[in-house]
């Protein structure tokens, strides 16, 4: 099966004719129809994928490729976010004297860095489950 056979498979399992699938991605009149012949740029096929919600190596290959598992947080951590932003948040406001550029810090530069802060322990969290359930979060 060609890319333009593939593609036209896809775009009908989506509810799409090829001529439709143009027309909403500007692309003219036949130029999918060109793709068994004349190899297609990237940003096309991504375009494509992007529009029909399918990878590009499912496009380009019928398979979808098995993406490592995501790591994500759940409930524990998410509360143990929470109370280490909660713990930061009181040591900040009750410090005397914490200030930007000479000036008391405001709500906003606080929210600011409790902010990076989030970030930063839900990234730690996620790195060490990978490093300490390696098993689990492993890519073949």
């Amino acid at each position: 099966m060609g890319l333009y056979e593939r593609i036209r498979d896809i775009a009908k399992s989506k509810g799409f004719s090829v001529n439709r699938l143009e027309q909403e991605l500007g692309f003219a009149r036949s130029s999918i129809s060109k793709f068994n012949r004349n190899t297609p740029s990237a940003e096309k096929i991504q375009q494509i994928a992007d529009f029909l919600n399918v990878s590009v190596d499912y496009i380009l290959n019928g398979k979808e490729v098995d993406e490592p598992k995501e790591q994500s947080l759940n409930v524990k951590d998410e509360k143990d976010i929470e109370k280490i932003l909660k713990q930061t948040e009181e040591r900040l406001l009750s410090q005397e004297g914490l200030m930007f550029d000479g000036k008391p810090a405001s709500q906003e530069s606080i929210d600011s860095i409790l902010s990076a802060i989030r970030v930063g322990v839900e990234m730690a969290k996620i790195k060490n489950k990978e490093k300490y359930t390696p098993k689990k979060y492993k890519k073949d």
